[in-house]
């Protein structure tokens, strides 16, 4: 099983390229690609962001595993599970199994989420640190702000942009420091996606009628 899952992965781990001292691999350039329309299709509100965040999970998946960045590689496996129950909630999710629209969360929703957040890293970096992680803090650190900010977006929360640019901050410098330079890029892009991201969902929320995108 493991001879057969190697075989299948080592195309994607293949260098097809170098930028300074990133041997960029398909899987990270598929990653680059995925993701930057992913976040661009969650912007504008469009449900088949989950299916193309599914396949970025799986390309970033490979490639953390390379990197040996477990918590980023285990928040992958998640991703899809989330990804998939995202896509059921945006479709049924809201009253009478109507779509959901975009609302803000409340201050107690808010509350739960940044607790949560806290006592995750706390407990991901004592795992991480016994699991000799590259960088066990600011692995734990984004894997929790990533969770919440999922959470977030799966109820089509405004709030979940506030995350995800929280974990953009520090995942950018981080894949720098890892030489994952073509991903820090995107991830540069992911950033700036997320603040065009907050303002549009804003711009809809103030809106008395949502029309939902498919």
């Amino acid at each position: 099983m493991n001879a057969m899952l190697g075989s299948l992965v080592a195309p994607l781990n293949s260098v097809i390229f170098v930028l300074g001292n990133d041997r960029v691999t398909w899987a990270e350039l598929l990653g680059f690609v995925t993701g930057g329309l992913c976040v661009y299709l969650t912007v504008r509100g469009r449900i088949a962001n989950f299916g193309v965040g599914i396949a970025n999970s799986a390309f970033f998946f490979v490639l953390f595993l390379a990197a040996a960045l477990w918590a980023d590689a285990g928040l992958q496996i998640l991703y899809i599970v989330l990804g998939f129950v995202g896509w059921w909630q945006w479709l049924y999710g809201g009253a009478s199994r109507s779509p959901r629209v975009i609302q803000s969360a409340g201050k107690h929703e808010i509350a739960w989420c940044l607790a949560c957040v806290v006592l995750a890293t706390a407990g991901l970096y004592l795992l991480l640190r016994s699991l000799n992680d590259s960088a066990p803090f600011l692995d734990a650190l984004t894997t929790s702000l990533s969770l919440a900010a999922q959470w977030l977006l799966n109820t089509k929360r405004i709030e979940t942009w506030w995350f995800w640019i929280a974990a953009d901050v520090v995942y950018i410098p981080l894949y720098a420091w890892k030489g994952l330079l073509l991903t820090a890029i995107v991830y540069v892009l992911f950033l700036a996606l997320c603040v065009a991201g907050l303002r549009a969902w804003r711009t809809a929320c103030a809106e008395p009628v949502h029309a939902e995108a498919r």
